[in-house]
């Protein structure tokens, strides 16, 4: 501890911070300008300025660092005069129409409070640049603070703002020197967020005025979990911010949190309750018509063909709370195990995985760990674009720690310009390139000894399976050099602590589980498990993918992944009733039976199945078979649109409460922001009501989301500890078993789930029977960009679709020529299970011979293409690999 007088009294405080932060952290109020906690201090403003008792002039309190004996002054008649000055200076070329328009901001404020008038400012001519979708840019109100380009460069690691000239002929422009919506800005708005006048102003802003009202909640987009304060204005959104100080974003947000919010306010909302005629119309209903409607059909489908004719899907976009009623009704109230949610389909993989060989089902650390790993292996993810929040730490990690970055992915992505190593795959040869790397590893001596000694098994059968696995074996089959990957291997098991993160290209193969358990066999033998920087991450795809299936969207588990016969008595007695022991059906063994004409009724929460599942056609004769199929949805989806009997209208997650679980194993709060449109429902009152209906009111008593928060922390140990109290600040990681317990921030320290030690996998590669040949000669991959989600289900209603409009194919320049193809230039997707029509798009970052789209637009129809293999362990659909061939419309 240090000593020093401020303002006439003597405090101590902590060594080591700056005189701004002792000063805040006694209340006193220092104007600032240029600062932000965001940030490194710059002192380009002056504003903050103190007397330092002994120093000749006066010192920038942000830079200056708090000496013991420090005799401080902070608002002396000269230091307020200065500030004075300065703003006067600053407010010479500013407009005084601006000034006056929007009081509220920070220069504004101080402005003010400083005694200017109107004749300090003046009438320049106006710089407005109006060519970025969200942004207005107008250089009149600009004052040279450059926190528009530290910010873009220190937390978003974009480098779009840039400095020009010097003194009085400074200018701030953007990369390309031109017009800011053609530059390489990526939207995530937080040059709008930290500027001081306005010079960078949402255009939501503009149009519908400052928000009266914050509701701090959580991003219904990607598995990060970013935290935000939304603001309203006549119970509208019209403007979104990142939450400052949370553990995951800290101040930032990517452009779908940032921008992709009017979908909530949509037009095209489903808000009253239907039934579809036999003229195949949609009648509207009251809630109580379509639950007699729907139960009475669920009772003659029960009746005629048997409970284990019926399933539920849960939802990744609804809240654990709504998902671990979904669960509980499909066991209580239809008595069957026949429930799952879209987890099946992306990291189901993951979490099987690690739990085989680790005991649990989740990522062993967290998104900080970037910070302190050494090492960091990006495998078959694109964090940039999927997870942009983690993708920015990552970039900074390298830029600022100096991080190894080795990126494992068939596509060139933004990280590859960052990267140490990049192995660019085969798409589909996951598994004989990781046991390559284990090979090196072990035959190089790399190994941690001490740690195979006291926490793994089977190495010695191990290393004899490898045999067949040298790099210089399975060179051919990735399409990697063999000296490429002994050199990934050398620099992850050296370089340490060495953490690896992976996406659905590792998950959506015919060996998506085993992919898994392969970079579970890497972190095994070089120590890399139970440390921070360390460690196996799966980076979720969706807001609450990890909830759902956690809560027990799954037909093997109960809430907190529990075996059903593991937690059958503690659930019975929770519930007072039985749990089922019939096995349950997965998503697409519901599916697969209902083709067969057994599966005949199925209530889908919050998922667009028919538009997002792979082979279309085979899901369409699915659903054709079926006798009721309950769409429970904010749209007219396609599930709902082709196949539905009854629609059931649920709000989004800005009118709600409730909980979302992160990638990394967090809790935050989800708030209500908005009222719900029309006689729209809480998921969770959705299905309260229909349990009362079916005369299984007494098991669904809510009258909250708390409520039913506290159910789950009564059948789930790991999350006793999670409150809604303790987490009204920020979120808390499970493993948390008690109230005074601070949350688990990375696992397996010294010891696995269910033992001290795991065992290796010997995994062997089975090719995909999905081959190129003559007539498919092009291997396609498919996966999400930067601004859209998933099935465009949100994104495709806001204005982001002015940046991105529509899916388009990325081809090599080699193929484009051989095909005589030009940008833009639209053509037919052949595969052997049908076609799709999309845009070209030609670039370097895709491989001769490989082909990459999305599947954001429901007008595509692009998984009328994919294929039918799936996973081998859980059946999860191979979305990474089709063979197609590309023809001119």
């Amino acid at each position: 501890m240090i000593r020093a007088k401020i303002n006439g009294e003597t405090k101590e405080f902590n060594d080591g911070i700056s005189i701004l932060e002792a000063c805040q952290s006694l209340g006193i109020d220092i104007p600032t300008l240029c600062h932000d906690d965001r940030l490194k201090p710059s002192g380009h403003c002056r504003m903050c300025v103190v007397e330092v008792s002994g120093m000749a002039r006066a010192a920038a309190s942000c830079q200056t660092k708090l000496i013991d004996g420090m005799k401080i002054e902070t608002h002396s008649p000269s230091i307020e005069k200065n500030r004075q000055a300065n703003l006067k200076m600053l407010a010479l070329n500013y407009p005084l129409e601006d000034y006056l328009l929007y009081p509220d901001k920070k220069f504004h404020e101080l402005c003010q409070k400083y005694g200017l008038t109107d004749a300090d400012f003046a009438q320049p001519e106006k710089k407005i640049d109006d060519s970025h979708v969200f942004i207005q840019v107008d250089m009149s109100r600009c004052i040279d603070c450059f926190s528009c380009v530290r910010i873009c460069e220190e937390l978003q690691g974009q480098f779009v703002w840039q400095v020009v000239d010097r003194g009085h002929e400074t200018k701030i422009l953007p990369d390309n020197f031109g017009k800011f919506g053609e530059s390489s800005c990526v939207s995530c708005g937080a040059c709008a967020d930290v500027c001081p006048t306005g010079a960078l102003e949402d255009k939501s802003i503009l149009k519908k005025g400052v928000p009266t009202d914050w509701t701090k909640t959580v991003c219904p987009y990607c598995g990060t979990g970013c935290e935000m304060e939304v603001g309203t204005r006549n119970g509208e959104i019209v403007q979104i911010k990142p939450a400052k100080h949370t553990p995951v974003n800290n101040g930032h947000l990517c452009v779908k949190g940032r921008y992709g919010y009017e979908f909530a306010q949509s037009k095209d909302r489903i808000t009253e309750p239907m039934i579809r005629q036999k003229d195949g119309s949609w009648k509207e209903v009251s809630w109580e018509e379509a639950f007699d409607f729907t139960v009475k059909e669920l009772r003659r489908i029960n009746e005629a063909y048997g409970k284990e004719a019926i399933g539920v899907l849960g939802s990744a976009r609804a809240t654990n709370e709504e998902n671990y009623l979904a669960q509980k009704f499909a066991r209580v109230c239809f008595e069957t195990n026949n429930v799952d949610c879209c987890a099946r389909v992306c990291h189901t993989p993951s979490a099987a995985a690690l739990k085989m060989m680790l005991g649990t089902g989740a990522a062993t650390n967290s998104f900080r760990d970037v910070e302190m790993a050494k090492t960091l292996m990006v495998c078959g993810s694109n964090p940039t674009e999927n997870h942009p929040i983690v993708g920015a730490k990552i970039k900074q990690a390298v830029l600022k720690n100096g991080l190894n970055l080795i990126v494992i992915d068939p596509r060139k992505t933004e990280l590859t310009k960052y990267a140490k190593i990049h192995l660019q795959h085969k798409a589909g040869t996951n598994i004989p390139l990781f046991n390559a790397i284990a090979y090196t590893i072990i035959e190089e001596g790399l190994t941690d000894d001490e740690f195979i000694k006291n926490r793994v098994e089977e190495f010695d059968e191990f290393w004899e399976f490898l045999g067949d696995y040298a790099p210089e074996k399975v060179a051919e089959i990735c399409d990697v050099p063999a000296e490429k990957i002994r050199e990934a291997a050398r620099m992850y098991a050296t370089q340490k602590p060495a953490m690896s993160v992976h996406g659905l290209g590792m998950t959506e193969h015919l060996q998506g589980t085993e992919s898994v358990m392969s970079l579970v066999n890497m972190a095994l033998i070089t120590g890399n498990m139970g440390k921070r920087g360390t460690g196996v991450n799966p980076l979720r795809g969706q807001n609450n993918v990890q909830g759902s299936a956690q809560m027990g969207c799954d037909p093997g588990i109960l809430t907190g992944s529990i075996a059903i016969e593991e937690g059958r008595e503690h659930f019975e007695k929770v519930w007072q009733t039985a749990v089922p022991t019939a096995k349950g059906k997965s998503l697409l063994a519901m599916l697969d039976t209902a083709a067969k004409g057994t599966h005949k009724a199925l209530w889908v929460i919050g998922y667009d199945v028919l538009l997002s599942q792979a082979n279309t056609e085979s899901t369409a004769k699915s659903f054709s078979e079926m006798e009721l199929v309950i769409v429970q949805d904010l749209f007219m989806n396609q599930t709902a649109k082709h196949y539905a009997h009854v629609f059931f209208p649920a709000v989004s997650s800005f009118e709600k409460d409730g909980t979302f679980m992160n990638g990394e194993r967090r809790v935050s709060l989800l708030r209500k922001v908005i009222e719900p449109k029309g006689n729209a429902k809480n998921d969770w009152e959705i299905i309260c009501g229909l349990a009362k209906t079916y005369g299984k009111g007494e098991y669904f008593n809510f009258s909250s989301t708390e409520e039913i928060w506290n159910e789950i922390r009564e059948v789930w140990q790991g999350a006793y500890g999670i409150t809604y109290e303790r987490i009204a600040e920020h979120g808390l990681q499970w493993g948390c078993p008690s109230t005074d317990h601070p949350g688990t921030e990375f696992l397996h320290q010294d010891t696995f789930t269910k033992s001290k030690t795991a065992s290796l996998k010997r995994i062997k590669y089975r090719p995909t029977s999905e081959t190129m040949d003559e007539e498919f000669p092009f291997r396609l991959t498919t996966g999400r960009n930067l601004y859209h989600f998933n099935a465009g289900t949100m994104t495709m209603r806001t204005d982001i679709v002015k940046i991105h409009p529509t899916d388009v194919l990325e081809i090599s320049p080699f193929d484009a020529e051989n095909l005589s193809l030009k940008n833009g230039e639209k053509v037919r997707l052949r595969s052997r299970y049908g076609e799709a029509v999309l845009p070209v798009h030609i670039v370097p970052k895709v491989k001769k011979g490989e082909l990459f789209t999305t599947f954001h637009d429901a007008e595509t129809k692009l998984n009328f293409i994919t294929s039918k293999v799936r996973d081998r362990y859980v059946q999860a659909p191979e979305f990474k690999v089709t063979a197609v061939r590309v023809e001119k419309v």
